[in-house]
This record gives C-alpha cells, structure tokens and sequence, in this order.
C-alpha cells in the first residue's frame, strides 16, 4: 500500500519549494491464508516522528 503525493516539477500554481516534490507513505504488509499483518506498523510515519528516529539513528 503506498499512497503519495507527487508534484510536477513545472506546476506554477505550486509554490517553488514544493515542485518536483513527492512523498510517499509506504506500508509492509503480510499476507497470509489466515489474515493480514502490517509488518511495519511500529515505523513513525509523520514528520516529528521520523526526524526523532533519524535523530537516534545517527547516534
């Protein structure tokens, strides 16, 4: 599952420092006779969440 947003690079209806700009949301997921599992459910998927991660990471 992976909803993004991704933005043309010559969109002028856009502010400059967004053109050319994607994001994607990705989530692993587990399939399995029995039902589904998000494999990836404990990553921060928001902006504080992945500068803390990133933050610990480099330590």
């Amino acid at each position: 599952m992976e909803p993004g947003l991704y933005f043309h690079e010559n969109d002028l209806t856009l502010p400059p420092e967004f053109r050319g700009m994607g994001v994607r949301l990705e989530d692993n997921v587990l399939i399995t006779p029995t039902g589904s599992e998000v494999i990836s459910g404990a990553l921060p998927i928001d902006a504080a969440g992945i500068e803390a991660w990133m933050s610990r990471a480099q330590k």
